[in-house]
């Protein structure tokens, strides 16, 4: 039927103006050998990895709120797809799974996201975020030119990709996704896979083109990276990174703010200094493009931290776990970043000229017709340097950069910290009648079937491997045997052993219902024996073993072939006379039971219908396979929660149902091998350089969200596996209890106790002045006013900003180099 000219013509009319509507929303995201380009533009761009499984939906605005304070342009995140698909085909999306809502939230901040969907992501994530049920689908090789696997990346890297555009959430949608990533720093692993590696790749390309997203796609770490992908760099320092198509900007998706950490391993810290001197360098060299890995590190939750990683994912980011800015990182680049725009033409259109002056200095200019920005460096580790430039002399400290807009006045240098340092303290749970010590009921786990009777429930006539049986269903995983012998069996004698050949992960061992030991290794240690002394009796003896996993390997070629559990020998060694006997168990029928009882009835749940069956009377301490419960008052006001599990030895806590991750207390960091001095910022970085915390707790405090708090009564429950004492256990609050400052004259200060007053100044000097925060003291030359003027313009606000001249605190007659030092009590 013929459509009546009228209308056809308001139909056509309405389709032009939508058509119109969505071209003029949309943003073109484009790139050349100089920058990525936003509506045609060369842009600077500083971003912010901030992982949306590892907070919660009620923490993302607070902390994107704070990263574009802090002078980000966008935050990155990785897609995990073993949370989001952790059956095949059933799918997660809710809660803190909730991608789209996380990035609408830096949409409705104004921010631009990097969604890096891989969907390998490394990230001392569970698997490196690759379900564990690939492992077990048939014919199926992980991250190679597979048909299986590759169906299973389609499959998953599509639906995120539709997920994205049905929420015209791409730029070129109108929404802020500016870049995208398929895979993750394969080229580090490429050569493991050989030809079928190289093939991969390429499919990789051609199948993110074929998804038709409208921006830019990104490979990191793939120097071989298809034409249609720009090549990345990841690391702690990437000055030096040239992109192997030059046609393609100079970009770098990882700049490393810390490290992480690992059970048994020691606290690492990187300098603000250190960090600002690689992000200066990146962009004199012709970077234009930055992320921050991490910007907030967040919390492992659950099962999700890679094997033997820490639940605090902290990460020493400018963002701490609970969301605190961690200062001076967080302020010292938020100036760096300002400095960074304020030259966004010249450094993406001028002209660049570097020159290097010898002994590892050099000057780099940027010119423009209109005018020119300068960045002068300094890269050796214990000389400074002083040169002359167009007539005028700078002095740059060692393993510095000094930024000059202008190209003649020093906005910026790396190693001049002229933000505040924050130390943060816990205080006690201060709700109303909260008692001083928890009341504790508990209950053991039922082990009867396993450890004594060997009751499972699946068979096999060989040892299984742990990820083939459980599925990654249950950190924890049975293997239980039995073996009859006769009473002149030259295997009894009084020197019997088990001997186990174990994976690096944790085992614990029992014999005719008796508990014979447990062994466990260290991060990156994927093998051990463990041997015991054991008591064999004539008939039926059963061996029943628990092995437990700390999460799977997360990198490396072939990292998803690393075995776990147990996979033999399983070996009774005895002696008869001068001879050895050996009795091989690995053939025998073994008996699997995948996970615990406890987890199965969910002991962690008030809905379950075993909450009630808990006892009150003689609480045991230090005794292994035991759940202890307790009620709590959530602490009084907003500041961040942390419960302190001092006591403990390893297990997993629940408040209220909600999993706030492992526990491991009792795993010590080394007695040796800490700095002994504060961290000397000069020199280049690695992980093992500034490590604190020698003797102590790997982690003693873990983080409780307020999203998980009821305003009444709360629950703590804890499955403590090793054995422990929870009358130690408490809940405390993390809060800003002391700032300080020593900044250099000619720059406005900032005093900020975070939502609390500053209550007194217990140390001010404008000067020279000397020490560090916690010890200064007034040094050779001293102004008289820095104190008064201070208590009056600070105390009993909750920030002040002092312009740090003599001008505000008088002449000093010091010399050329004065600092305003502060210390003050939130």
């Amino acid at each position: 039927m013929a459509l009546p000219k009228s209308f056809a013509f308001s139909l056509c009319f309405c389709l032009s103006v939508i058509l119109c509507s969505l071209v003029a929303n949309a943003t073109d995201v484009s790139y050349d050998g100089r920058a990525i380009t936003i509506d045609g533009k060369r842009r600077i761009l500083n971003s912010g990895s901030i992982h949306y499984p590892r907070s919660t939906p009620q923490m993302w605005p607070d902390l994107i709120r704070k990263s574009k304070e802090g002078g980000l342009d966008a935050i990155e995140t990785y897609v995990f797809w073993n949370a989001h698909e952790p059956v095949r085909r059933e799918y997660d999306f809710t809660g803190n799974l909730d991608l789209v809502r996380f990035i609408k939230t830096i949409q409705d901040e104004g921010l631009y996201a990097v969604l890096r969907i891989g969907p390998y992501v490394c990230a001392e994530w569970n698997y490196g975020g690759l379900p564990v049920w690939l492992h077990n689908l048939p014919n199926c090789q992980i991250r190679t030119a597979n048909d299986v696997f590759m169906n299973e990346m389609k499959n998953f890297t599509t639906l995120i990709v539709d997920m994205m555009k049905k929420e015209e959430l791409f730029a070129s949608q109108g929404g802020p996704i500016i870049i995208a990533q398929i895979e993750n720093e394969y080229g580090n692993v490429e050569s493991y896979y050989g030809d079928a590696g190289k093939a991969y790749i390429n499919w990789s390309a051609n199948f993110a083109e074929s998804l038709n997203i409208g921006v830019p796609w990104i490979m990191c770490q793939q120097k071989d990276a298809p034409a249609s992908m720009i090549n990345t760099c990841n690391g702690w320092y990437c000055d030096t990174f040239k992109p192997s198509n030059p046609n393609t900007p100079k970009m770098w998706t990882e700049n490393w703010t810390g490290w992480f950490k690992s059970w048994g391993g020691l606290d690492p810290l990187r300098t603000a200094e250190d960090v600002a001197f690689a992000v200066a360098r990146f962009f004199q060299y012709g970077g234009t493009f930055q992320n921050y890995y991490m910007y907030h590190g967040g919390t492992n939750f659950g099962r999700t931290a890679a094997s033997y990683i820490t639940t605090s994912y902290d990460y020493d980011a400018p963002l701490d776990e609970y969301g605190h800015l961690s200062q001076p990182k967080w302020g010292h680049l938020k100036e760096l970043h300002e400095v960074l725009k304020s030259m966004e033409y010249t450094l993406t259109y001028g002209n660049i000229t570097t020159t290097e002056l010898g002994n590892s200095v050099s000057t780099t200019v940027f010119a423009t017709n209109e005018s020119s920005s300068c960045i002068f460096g300094n890269a050796n580790s214990s000389s400074d340097s002083t040169i002359t430039f167009q007539g005028s002399t700078y002095t740059i400290p060692a393993w510095s950069v000094s930024i000059l807009p202008d190209c003649k006045k020093e906005a910026y240098n790396t190693a001049k910290v002229n933000t505040q340092t924050t130390v943060k303290v816990k205080s006690v749970n201060k709700a109303e009648d909260e008692p001083e010590s928890l009341h504790w009921s508990w209950r053991p786990e039922k082990t009867d079937d396993t450890q004594l009777l060997g009751k499972g429930e699946v068979v096999a006539s060989h040892l299984m491997e742990q990820k083939e049986a459980a599925n990654d269903a249950s950190d924890y995983l049975w293997y239980m045997t039995s073996v009859q012998l006769s009473k002149d069996d030259p295997i009894l004698s009084g020197n019997m052993t088990l001997r186990i050949n174990e994976t690096g992960y944790i085992l614990h061992a029992y014999v005719n219902g008796e508990h014979v030991g447990s062994q466990w290794a260290a991060y990156n240690v994927f093998n051990y024996v463990f041997e015991k002394p054991i008591k064999l009796v004539p008939g039926v003896n059963t061996i029943s073993l628990l092995s437990a996993t700390v999460g799977f390997p997360n990198y490396g070629g072939g990292f998803e072939d690393i075995k776990t559990g147990v996979p033999g020998p399983v070996q009774l060694v005895g002696q008869s006379g001068d001879e050895t006997v050996i009795k091989d168990l690995s053939e025998h029928k073994w008996s699997y039971k995948v996970g615990l009882h406890g987890l199965k009835d969910e002991l962690f749940s008030s809905a379950s219908r075993f909450a009630n069956k808990w006892s009150v009377e003689g609480l045991p301490v230090n005794r292994m396979m035991t759940w202890y419960k307790t009620t709590f008052k959530a602490p009084l006001g907003t500041e961040p929660v942390v419960v302190d599990l001092h006591g403990l030895g390893k297990g997993h806590a629940w408040v209220n149902g909600h999993s706030i991750g492992r526990y491991w207390p009792s795993y010590l960091a080394p007695e040796d091998g800490c700095s002994v001095e504060a961290c000397d910022y000069r020199g280049a970085y690695d992980n093992n350089k500034c490590v604190f915390n020698c003797g102590k707790p790997t982690q003693r405090w873990y983080h409780v969200p307020r999203s998980f708090l009821q305003d009444d009564e709360n629950t703590l429950v804890l499955f403590e596996e090793f054995g422990g004492n929870p009358s130690y256990v408490n809940f405390q609050t993390i809060r800003v209890g002391t700032i300080c400052a020593n900044a250099y004259e000619n720059h406005t200060l900032e005093l900020a106790c975070q939502g609390r007053p500053i209550s007194a100044i217990k140390f001010a000097s404008f000067g020279k002045p000397e020490g560090t925060c916690g010890s200064f003291k007034k040094g050779t030359c001293d102004g008289t006013t820095a104190l008064s003027i201070l208590q009056k313009e600070c105390v009993g606000k909750e920030s002040c900003m002092i312009d740090v001249s003599e001008k505000k605190f008088g002449s000093t007659n010091c010399g050329d180099i004065v600092r305003l030092a502060v210390e003050a009590v939130c």
